[in-house]
């Protein structure tokens, strides 16, 4: 633009009373700052696109050590920590029934505090189990359903405390596809195992949470009111069933179309080729496949029933009638105080019950063969040290 410029004024300048011969002098003297000024403008360009590379290149030498240096650390540690894992194993199970017994106490004593507990954990124990599950490729399960969840959870309980319908959708949610995660899947509530135990509580502390709100919270005391009653409220007592349909079923699914959409579209669509690359990275659709693979159960069967090639779309249907069957069973829950109490005991009962066979079956398996692993390599290091 601006050659193009300097060349139509010298041709305006050049015209009227200057002669041909000084005409022609001065457009060869602009041709001739124009090519010099593309040179020079080329050469800085090139200039500008060594220091663009050079300095990309630097900071990706950087990022790229900086890795390298935070995993031998995260290597480091984890030597450590298997040096001294049967320790850290009696101080985590010593400070987990601590932990447990001390919300036990707090859920009796004082519910209407339950929900303070609940946002203290997952601004602490969330964060710090994406760091770990960035460190072990296993990220991508904080896409999950469960995540999504508690995030409107604490969304909710921070700044919306008072609205009546995103109330109905988390109660929906919590006792919910989140509650019978834990009897479906079998968590496990494990004192050693943070993970664990971090898992277990992402599945039952919401249902604990809307439990309180919903039946013992003083706040919420002239709600339970009988009709008829003067000063009866009206939240979160609800009369209308077609209502308590609308906002306890209907719209929770609609949230879970929402999120389902969102993760095939991260998950199989933006970040399918990083999945292609590296088979180590892991999803809860690869890891549940993987199992019910290798334990040829029934949920790998009935993800076959359309042929291997569409495994992920039957692993989509199936969550889906299971998210529809279990949002279905609020409804009773929510008008039932028994049927609450029943199942918040049959929720924690399932839990502590899972936790046990896994101390008793999967755990000596687990010592056995990691005690066979390490004498096998110290036989070998003996080898190499002859």
């Amino acid at each position: 633009m601006e050659e193009q410029e300097a060349v139509f004024h010298s041709r305006n300048s050049g015209s009227g009373s200057a002669s041909a011969s000084a005409s022609a002098y001065i457009i060869s003297q602009t041709i001739f700052l124009c090519l010099n000024r593309t040179h020079m403008s080329m050469s800085d360009n090139e200039d500008h696109a060594d220091y663009t590379d050079n300095n990309s290149s630097a900071k990706r030498r950087f990022r790229d050590r900086s890795k390298e240096v935070l995993s031998k650390q995260a290597v480091k540690l984890a030597k450590q920590a298997e040096e001294h894992e049967r320790f850290i194993n009696k101080v985590t199970h010593f400070l987990g029934v601590l932990g447990f017994g001390w919300f036990c106490f707090i859920f009796g004593a004082r519910p209407q505090a339950v929900p303070l507990v609940y946002c203290l954990f997952y601004v602490v124990f969330v964060p710090l189990r994406w760091i770990y599950y960035r460190f072990k490729k296993w990220h991508y399960y904080l896409l999950d359903f469960c995540y999504y969840a508690n995030t409107i959870f604490l969304v909710y309980l921070l700044f919306y405390p008072k609205n009546e319908k995103l109330f109905l959708v988390c109660f929906s949610f919590a006792e919910g596809p989140l509650a019978w995660a834990l009897i479906v899947w079998r968590c496990s509530l494990v004192f050693s195992s943070v993970d664990k135990i971090v898992s277990v509580l992402i599945h039952l502390l919401p249902g604990l949470v809307f439990f309180t709100i919903r039946w013992w919270n003083p706040a919420t005391f002239e709600a339970m009111r009988p009709a008829g009653m003067a000063g009866r409220s009206t939240w979160p007592y609800i009369e209308d069933k077609s209502y308590l349909w609308m906002w306890l079923f209907l719209v929770p699914l609609a949230v879970y179309i929402l999120w389902q959409v969102l993760y095939f579209l991260i998950v199989n669509v933006l970040r399918q080729q990083r999945f292609l690359r590296d088979p180590e990275v892991m999803t809860s659709y690869r890891e549940l496949s993987k199992k019910a693979q290798k334990a040829n159960n029934i949920w790998w069967r009935l993800s076959g029933l359309l042929g291997d090639q569409n495994r992920l779309l039957m692993y989509i249907v199936l969550q889906g009638i299971f998210t529809v069957a279990t949002t279905a069973l609020t409804v009773p829950i929510f008008l039932s105080y028994e049927l609450s109490v029943v199942f918040q005991l049959l929720k924690i009962s399932a839990s502590v019950w899972n936790g046990g066979s896994f101390l008793i079956d999967v755990m000596p398996r687990q010592v056995i063969l990691k005690e066979k692993k390490k004498s096998e390599m110290q036989l070998v290091q003996n080898q190499k040290d002859q």
